[in-house]
């Protein structure tokens, strides 16, 4: 499938005039800045968005700070923010394919799995979110006071909406994690100022335009474009922002958060990660190398939850592997606009020689390259990869590559597998492949990690929080526990 096969409203998206939306106008920057965006599937320059300024986006979080304290929204009810959530998430239905198209061209994702995934998983997290509007409450409490025994109060704990929320995103799900912010942000009845990506903010600029047709409030929601050395500097260190919340490596997430704890600014960190997948003696094998594959190779290995460490019982061990090399040598590579291919490039040509990098480090330590390890252009490819023969030490192992490289190694025992399971700086998620439940809930607790997957990988559900233990972050996404990390308890005591 060809450009051409492109809905005439996505060309005419990115080729319209560089523009980003502060304070319900679409600006430039203040300098007239632009920067290139890149199709990963081609290399070529695919449009040119706005390079914000820290004046820009001052700008933005100034609106912001308008829209919180002075404007409509202040005073908009929960139904009436349960109803935006719901009409946003019509809007994106309605322009689903849209959406898709840009995640592709920007990402280098297939397009047909994006409508299916990255945005209908936004649009389900939004109607979630929106049903929590409603739901928000606090508590009365009977207090003692001891050193006022002969009065009479009142007390109760209100659940009030944070503020302004500065939100960083990375490229991998550009959509799907603005949305993650944005619906507790919305449903609380905050206002946000978001700067996706640098390579990737299309979608969060569509979104932004439903944002406004769906009737939000000037200053409500704020998208800046640009670097994050210059424009996600200056949003961490606003003084006006009331909560930080980002998504991306482990690095710079704790820069955010060593710069929030200065002034005390609320932040939610959801950082890297270096998940074990763990195959079981008596799991059903085809199954578990199917799903192994899956939790590494899709979205190009480029998740943060991907399933980049395997450990299978070792007198399985060459067989699982030997299935996970036969899936990944039949995938198909190429254009995420042609739906019959299985993988497409990575985000970037500075990804690819990184994750390039990687592998050649294996070669150069001995491991055995089991499939893949190539990688060419034009676009930024880099063939699904399975190695054995390394270290559990290897920064193979220990570090998160964040491309389709998967790294296996056999295992005696439940005691072995937990002890390589964990020895990792990194706790997002974990999978177990088994049919032995007693051996399962053994093990479910002893795994650091924010998730745990039974027989399946990086299933996500609105319901459920994610997050991580250890370099994985600080808090959790998605459930009620997101509703928690944008809201302050204020304790309220009346004598009467």
């Amino acid at each position: 499938m060809s450009l051409a096969a492109l809905l005439p409203a996505t060309t005419a998206f990115i080729q319209r005039a560089p523009r980003m939306l502060v304070g319900g106008a679409w600006v430039e920057a203040a300098d007239g800045q632009t920067m290139p965006l890149h199709n990963p599937a081609t290399g070529e320059v695919l449009c040119v968005v706005p390079k914000a300024t820290p004046e820009d986006v001052d700008r933005a979080v100034l609106a912001a700070r308008h829209a919180f304290d002075d404007s409509a929204w202040t005073r908009t009810r929960p139904r009436e923010r349960q109803n935006l959530l719901w009409k946003l998430a019509d809007l994106m239905e309605r322009d689903a394919q849209l959406l898709a198209q840009l995640e592709c061209l920007n990402n280098g994702k297939s397009a047909a799995v994006a409508q299916v995934m990255d945005v209908q998983l936004s649009i389900d997290f939004l109607r979630y979110m929106a049903g929590w509007a409603t739901k928000i409450e606090g508590s009365s409490v009977e207090v003692s006071l001891p050193l006022m025994p002969n009065d009479q109060f009142h007390s109760f704990i209100r659940r009030e909406a944070v503020g302004v929320v500065g939100a960083i995103v990375a490229w991998n799900f550009p959509l799907l994690l603005a949305c993650w912010k944005l619906g507790p942000a919305l449903a609380t009845g905050c206002t946000v100022v978001l700067k996706p990506a640098d390579e990737t903010p299309l979608s969060a600029l569509k979104l932004a335009e439903l944002v406004q047709e769906a009737g939000y409030p000037e200053g409500v929601f704020n998208v800046v474009t640009g670097t994050g050395i210059t424009a996600g500097s200056a949003l961490t260190h606003n003084p006006l922002v009331d909560k930080l919340t980002f998504t991306g490596s482990t690095a710079v997430g704790k820069q955010i958060g060593k710069i929030a704890m200065d002034s005390m600014t609320r932040v939610t960190l959801e950082l890297g990660g270096k998940s074990p997948t763990i195959v079981m003696a008596d799991a059903d094998l085809k199954s578990a190398a199917a799903g192994a594959a899956s939790a590494i190779f899709f979205n190009q290995g480029q998740v943060c939850c991907a399933g980049s460490r395997l450990y299978v019982q070792r007198k399985h061990f060459d067989n699982v592997v030997a299935d996970i090399a036969d899936i990944a040598n039949a995938m198909k590579l190429g254009n995420g606009l042609d739906s019959s291919v299985d993988m497409g490039p990575l985000i970037s040509a500075r990804q690819q020689e990184r994750v390039a990098h990687y592998i050649e480090m294996g070669r150069e330590s001995g491991a055995t390259i089991a499939c893949g390890g190539e990688h060419y252009g034009p676009g930024f490819f880099v063939k699904p990869t399975v190695i054995v023969d390394v270290d559990q030490q290897h920064s193979l192992v220990q570090e998160e590559i964040f491309g389709p490289v998967l790294v296996a190694i056999p295992f005696d025992d439940e005691a072995d597998a937990l002890r390589m399971a964990n020895d990792s700086p990194y706790g997002l998620g974990a999978s177990i492949w088994s049919n032995d439940l007693g051996a399962v809930h053994r093990m479910i607790p002893r795994i650091k990690s924010g998730s745990v997957w039974v027989n399946c990988h990086s299933a996500l559900d609105p319901a459920l929080p994610f997050g991580g233990y250890k370099m994985s972050g600080v808090g959790r996404e998605m459930g009620y526990a997101a509703i928690e990390h944008y809201t302050e308890l204020k304790s309220v005591l009346i004598k009467l």
